[in-house]
């Protein structure tokens, strides 16, 4: 089978590995994809913004199953595009793509269907939005979400009424986020942990494969701001049978109830971010699609052929209800340039991939790579995950970091404590 990956990251490489690697092995093409990929799948240059580019790609290359890696294709309506020429593809249509890509969509269609959320009120002017916030109808700290994609750049945890106004007015009236700022949903900051929970859907069934925690903040213990994410374990110890259970009922099932009854069934990865509050699991987010750095630690555990449950998927004809998952441990620490998030360094040598890949149960995915005259150079704010397996969190941990210690380039940074929360969650009260 000829499948397309469309991205260029980490969680694109993941997806790559996976699919050339399973009993019967798929032909890959990834595009734009990135020297890490190159290895082993044939990468194409290609605009992923553009519909029409990716479906004229995969008809010249004969793809019998696409899958969207990224989210912009997604809300550009790449499913749509490819529906229309009959073309197989595993993600939503851009209707059903709203959970993500408008938050203002996301927050309502909970509301009408009972969904566990943080409490909110939609605002479509600054003037609305100030007189929410200086209102105190959900406190401090209050969250603020531009509508539409921002790049993870768009929800701002405001500790003060001061700081509420200031992020509200650069995104409102200064047009901070372009038009995705243009709507911001004003909400009560929930507390607890979070917990990211991954499923195949097919519009009628969700499928669970699996969970993980992530790190979002630049520095050690959570601090510094916020990034695309700095590493990544799974699965969450936090997250066990009867939990899925009560998600499953109370969440999963009237998400895929609703969109099938409203017009737009569900099909692709569904990304559940979820706080567990003292209140019950909330959703904080859905995302339509698998996220970075989590997939470089949930694809590795599945133990069953992923490729035939995509097929399903994207067909409606998922059959199965539970998907098995490895009792292993996984842990990704994301190698960031100089400057990240805020800017990124580029052309920086790096040098230690191929020593850190000898340490048995490690495995490097190449983000932010380029090839300049024979030499792999950063190339981006996030540049490499290094992941570890182990047959516990010490282990994934420790094979990790040691993978890490083997790679180098100059302005390297990361954090060192991902994977710590698994351990403080391991531990008897």
């Amino acid at each position: 089978m000829r499948v397309l990956v469309v991205g260029s990251g980490a969680r694109e490489h993941a997806f790559v590995a996976r699919l050339v690697s399973e009993p019967s092995p798929a032909e890959v093409i990834c595009a734009p994809g990135n020297p890490g990929i190159a290895r082993y799948a044939q990468t194409m240059a290609v605009d992923v913004a553009s519909a029409g580019s990716l479906r004229a790609l995969a008809e010249r290359e004969r793809v019998d199953l696409t899958i969207i890696g990224p989210e912009l294709p997604l809300g550009l309506g790449v499913a749509d595009e490819f529906a229309s020429a009959s073309l197989r593809l595993f993600g939503p249509t851009a209707a059903a793509a709203r959970l993500e890509t408008s938050k203002a969509f996301a927050k309502a269609f909970m509301a009408r269907h009972g969904v566990p959320t943080a409490r909110f009120r939609t605002t479509r002017s600054l003037d609305e939005a100030q007189s929410v916030v200086r209102s105190n109808e959900f406190g401090m700290p209050v969250v603020l979400k531009a509508d539409g994609l921002a790049a993870g750049k768009g929800v701002v945890v405001a500790q003060s009424r001061d700081e509420a106004e200031a992020a509200l007015t650069a995104a409102m009236r200064d047009a901070r986020f372009g038009d995705a700022g243009k709507t911001i949903v004003v909400e009560e900051c929930l507390t607890g942990p979070e917990v990211s929970f991954f499923l195949v859907c097919d519009g009628t069934r969700a499928v669970p494969i699996g969970t993980a925690q992530d790190h979002k903040r630049i520095f050690d213990d959570d601090r510094g701001p916020n990034t695309g994410g700095m590493g990544a374990f799974a699965p969450s110890p936090l997250f066990d049978a009867p939990l899925q259970a009560r998600v499953m009922r109370e969440i999963v099932e009237p998400v895929m109830t609703g969109m099938a009854a409203e017009g737009y069934p569900f099909r692709g990865f569904l990304y559940v971010g979820l706080m567990l509050t003292p209140d019950g699991p909330k959703v904080i987010e859905f995302n339509v699609r698998m996220g970075d750095p989590e997939t470089q630690v949930v694809l590795p555990l599945i133990d069953e052929p992923l490729l035939p449950l995509l097929v399903a998927g994207a067909e409606g004809r998922l059959a199965q209800s539970t998907c098995r998952v490895r009792s292993d441990r996984m842990v990704g620490v994301v190698l960031a340039s100089r400057g990240y998030p805020e800017s990124s360094e580029s052309g920086q040598p790096i040098n230690g991939i191929d020593a850190a890949e000898e340490i048995p149960g490690v495995s490097v995915y190449h983000a932010g790579t380029a090839m300049r005259d024979g030499r792999l150079v950063t190339a981006g704010g996030r540049v490499l995950t290094v992941a570890g397996r182990g047959a516990d969190f010490p282990e994934a941990i420790t094979r990790a970091y040691a993978g890490v210690l083997r790679i180098q380039f100059d302005g390297m940074q990361f954090r060192h404590d991902i994977g710590r929360r698994a351990l403080l969650a391991a531990k008897p009260a």
